[in-house]
């Protein structure tokens, strides 16, 4: 194969769970600042960012740090439990484990680079088993130091985990800010996901593929 590692975003991505932040994150942006937020706004300052960056944008200001942590911990509460009463969508993407289980029988390295923060991920990595296909030391997730997507931060650290360079990487996203940040980070190869938006909405977003699930993950590799 061409690209040596792949990394993968996690929401909307390896478990298509938009809805459910969607859902949590209206109601919050309902308590923050009286109206809900737009689609537009959804797409454009939630996916792919902080909960503090989300939060300083509900309210207009930067939030203290207690406040973050009692506001995302509050939000992050409602959309586990939502996860958990949903079964039918608390699964991972159509054909994930397939293509995860061919990177581990091939050696191929791989990671998760999300911007979900460690309760999160500790659910995640629990209920998906993910440590079946992940050395867990590997993933990167929001820890309070890495800025929010579309920096590209996070899949420059998560190279650097793989021991590769940015442009041997190929990056999975299904977020504005995420690819952003991908084709900001270098990275060789950024492949759109279309798990929630049409794959003409990437068109215009000068991504490298554009696939609607894992179905033909040997051609993703190319």
């Amino acid at each position: 194969m061409k690209y040596k590692g792949i990394i993968f975003d996690f929401n909307g991505t390896l478990f298509w769970d938009s809805e459910l932040h969607l859902e949590a994150w209206r109601e919050f942006s309902k308590q923050l600042r009286g109206t809900p937020f737009s689609d537009e706004e959804m797409l454009q300052y939630m996916f792919g960012r902080t909960n503090e960056d989300i939060i300083a944008y509900a309210i207009g200001k930067q939030p203290t740090h207690d406040l973050v942590e009692k506001l995302a911990f509050e939000k992050e509460e409602v959309y586990r439990n939502m996860c958990r009463k949903r079964p039918e969508m608390f699964k991972l993407a159509p054909y994930a484990e397939n293509f995860l289980d061919y990177l581990k029988e091939n050696n191929i390295p791989r990671t998760i680079a999300t911007m979900s923060e460690k309760d999160n991920v500790d659910f995640y990595i629990k209920e998906f088993n993910l440590s079946k296909w992940f050395d867990i030391d590997k993933i990167v997730y929001s820890d309070g130091t890495i800025p929010g997507k579309p920096a590209p931060d996070i899949y420059i650290i998560a190279a650097q985990k793989l021991g590769l360079k940015p442009e041997d990487c190929i990056v999975i996203e299904d977020a504005i800010s995420g690819i952003n940040a991908a084709k900001n980070a270098g990275i060789g190869k950024v492949i759109a996901i279309a798990s929630m938006e049409s794959p003409e909405f990437y068109e215009k977003l000068g991504v490298d593929e554009i696939i609607t699930d894992f179905q033909n993950y040997q051609e993703i590799l190319k």
